[in-house]
């Protein structure tokens, strides 16, 4: 019994040590499986350490404790990592109010008022091939006042129905990808309220759907580019999988100075990804992370746990991220994902 338990703490360790691998090494199946699953660890490795004290082998409670007690401290490294700084919702809407004087005249009530001001509400869903409610993601974009949109998984069926259903008188500017046999399951799109200064159907190269992009102006010199990103996923080819992750770091790379790049999406990978936090690495931050209230999982919509943390608002600097929140949309195994980006 004691060694079966070793054997099994070993592989366990073993398995939360993937996630410390190299950038891109990622890259094979099974690993971005397994390291989906890392944060969940904690669990068998707890169990090994009550069994260890139920059967006094101390060593093996000693070690499968730490073994628990790290992985716990990793997960909450990354989550926490911004508690101390000063970054709430309150903080934000001083800045906002900086913006725009202290008349009460000069509140801002719509998202398009909003967003000239420097405060986007932002929101990202992947649509299930298609499948997800047109109604359903018309009335989130209403009631939670969303100056930009981005959907990944379209279909023109879709596209059609979200017409129909209103999302054009409220977001009246678009940008789609072309819809090609070869996107993994659908296209991505863009929808913005405020008139853009520049869209693309394509702003980077990946092996995967278009990541079509709006760009908002700021200033007569600076901008904010808007896009809606989904690299494959693993089951699609790991290599790609990673590939794709890696290669949206572009967008900050080749950026121009004071322009603020915005990544909305279903990345299909998390902070325990290497091949994610070398997306972060290239210069994005993670509105969930800046925020640092908790974990904002968004996969599968069907329990409540354990879901996973796929779908993301990254950014370049110059943003602040409060009221990050996730939330069901009928028809799609992803839940919404929204947040409120406002410049610093």
């Amino acid at each position: 019994m004691a060694i079966a338990l070793w054997i099994v703490l070993l592989v366990c360790v073993v398995w939360i040590a993937l996630s410390e691998m190299p950038v891109g090494w990622d890259g094979h199946l099974p690993l971005p499986y397994l390291i989906a699953l890392a944060p969940l660890l904690w669990i068998p490795t707890l169990a090994i350490a009550v069994a260890g004290i139920a059967t006094h082998d101390t060593a093996l409670a000693v070690v499968a404790s730490i073994a628990c007690i790290a992985s716990l401290l990793r997960k909450i490294a990354y989550w926490n990592n911004n508690l101390t700084s000063i970054n709430t919702a309150q903080m934000v809407a001083d800045k906002l109010a900086e913006k725009r004087g202290t008349s009460r005249e000069t509140h801002v009530s719509t998202a398009a008022e909003a967003a000239k001001h420097g405060r986007f509400r932002v929101m990202t869903l992947n649509c299930r091939f298609g499948r997800a409610n047109a109604a359903a993601i018309v009335s989130a974009v209403k009631e939670r006042d969303i100056a930009v949109l981005a959907l990944q998984e379209l279909t023109d069926d879709l596209v059609a129905a979200l017409d129909e259903a209103g999302l054009s008188d409220l977001l009246p500017y678009r940008q789609l990808g072309e819809n090609k046999d070869t996107d993994n399951g659908g296209f991505n799109g863009v929808w913005i309220r405020v008139e853009p200064s520049d869209t693309s159907p394509v702003t980077v190269e990946i092996p995967a759907a278009d990541v079509p992009g709006v760009c908002f102006p700021i200033d007569s010199m600076r901008g904010i580019t808007f896009v809606s990103a989904h690299p494959k996923s693993p089951m699609r080819g790991c290599r790609d999988w990673s590939a794709g992750i890696i290669g949206l770091g572009e967008l900050a790379t080749s950026q121009k100075k004071g322009d603020i790049t915005v990544i909305l999406g279903d990345l299909n990978s998390g902070t325990d990804h290497p091949s994610f936090r070398g997306l972060l690495a290239a210069g994005f931050k993670d509105a969930a992370l800046d925020e640092a209230k908790g974990r904002r999982a968004t996969f599968p919509s069907w329990i409540p746990w354990p879901r996973l943390i796929l779908d993301h608002v990254l950014f370049t600097a110059g943003l602040d991220a409060s009221d990050v929140r996730s939330f069901t949309v009928n028809g799609t195994d992803h839940l919404a994902l929204a947040a409120t980006l406002t410049l610093k």
